[in-house]
């Protein structure tokens, strides 16, 4: 079983995990509440998986006006940390490691979703893409630029946030700043025309997700704080790249050099089919050069190919996300080269444990 490089376990100064197979973060719409408030369901959904080195878990909205889905889990209420103890127990109790990752989805929210108010985004400019309501997806509207206030409320809410999580039984937080969400907007050209401090150039434009580490390094150590980024996304979630976007995400994670975080977690991006893996990896093992601490990549690997991945040293860990849909047991499967399930995308979101917590184990 040793012989295979993701069921090593991993040692080092901010993480303890007894493999290297990551559960990647995964919006299932499963807080079907009016609390938002992780249930009884979403703990055994966690729990089932927990033989991963690390869970990293579903977006978790930071305050009210940070969500962009229905049914998302928050981390900002009294009865939502309940909800979150109930999964941080059952995983430990099963020998599992997780951690939150902390969501504000900017402009790609809707005025359904945030108590009829429009969305906050770094400037008033439409992603012009779609938001998941009660109603399905609608078309996104022009949001809100954030004033010098909303900024403060929004940092002071991801310090909150991370204060939440580590008090109810999260060993870390991750930072979303992929995937066309607030921190890539306040990163792309498209979504950020600001003038002051947080515009203009790339150190502008990089401030804002600087600047909540460092408040949320106030109360929470760094070294339990993970980043994920997609440096390669584009005409996805309103995200257009720009003669400055490479040059700026090699900022961001030479920057991060200076940080002791926890991981760095580098999302892969390709439009073209006949070229995805080639493009994955080769954006994997660019930023590898470029970051000194624990590593992670996702986007489409297998175990073979994440086992390469790890074997040729572009990788400290790889996350999944699709196969620890369908596959609980993933760890088990690749252990003992056993089949895998096969996802029906048809019941990624929804309610109850269809297609949530009602797949095989081995």
């Amino acid at each position: 079983m040793n012989k295979i490089n993701l069921l090593k376990e991993l040692k080092t100064n901010e993480l303890d995990l007894r493999n290297r197979i990551v559960m990647a973060p995964l919006t299932r719409t499963r807080a079907h509440n009016k609390d938002l408030a992780p249930s009884d369901l979403i703990a055994e959904y966690y729990e089932q998986r927990a033989s991963a080195g690390l869970i990293i878990s579903e977006g978790t909205p930071v305050n009210p006006n940070a969500t962009g889905y229905i049914d998302v889990p928050g981390i900002y209420s009294e009865k939502q940390l309940e909800g979150w103890k109930k999964v941080t127990s059952g995983v430990h109790a099963k020998g599992g490691k997780m951690f939150a990752q902390l969501w504000h989805v900017g402009r790609i929210s809707h005025p359904d979703l945030v108590e009829s108010e429009l969305p906050l985004a770094p400037s008033a400019i439409n992603a012009n893409f779609q938001s998941y309501t009660r109603d399905g997806f609608v078309d996104t509207v022009t949001p809100k630029a954030m004033t010098e206030e909303d900024l403060e409320d929004t940092i002071s809410s991801f310090q909150k946030a991370a204060v939440n999580a580590i008090e109810n039984g999260f060993d870390g937080v991750e930072i979303h700043a992929a995937n066309g969400y607030l921190f890539h907007q306040f990163f792309a050209k498209c979504s950020n025309v600001r003038e002051d401090k947080y515009g203009g150039s790339i150190e502008n434009r990089a401030r804002f997700l600087f600047d909540v580490l460092d408040r949320i390094n106030e109360k929470v150590s760094i070294d339990k704080v993970g980043v994920r980024l997609a440096p390669d996304m584009v005409n996805t979630f309103g995200i257009v790249k720009d003669d400055e976007t490479d040059l700026l995400f090699e900022y961001i994670v030479k920057k991060l050099n200076e940080y002791n975080l926890a991981y760095l977690h580098i999302s892969g991006f390709s439009l073209d089919p006949n070229k995805k893996e080639e493009n994955i990896i080769r954006t994997a093992k660019h930023y590898r050069k470029l970051y000194n601490g624990t590593y992670m990549i996702n986007s489409g690997f297998t175990k073979d190919t994440a086992n390469r991945a790890i074997e040729e040293g572009y990788a400290d860990l790889v996350s999944f996300g699709v196969p620890f849909i369908a596959n609980p047991d993933l760890v088990e499967r690749f252990a003992t080269n056993s089949a895998l399930n096969e996802a029906d995308k048809s019941t990624f979101y929804g309610i109850g444990p269809i297609g949530y917590t009602d797949y095989p184990t081995l």
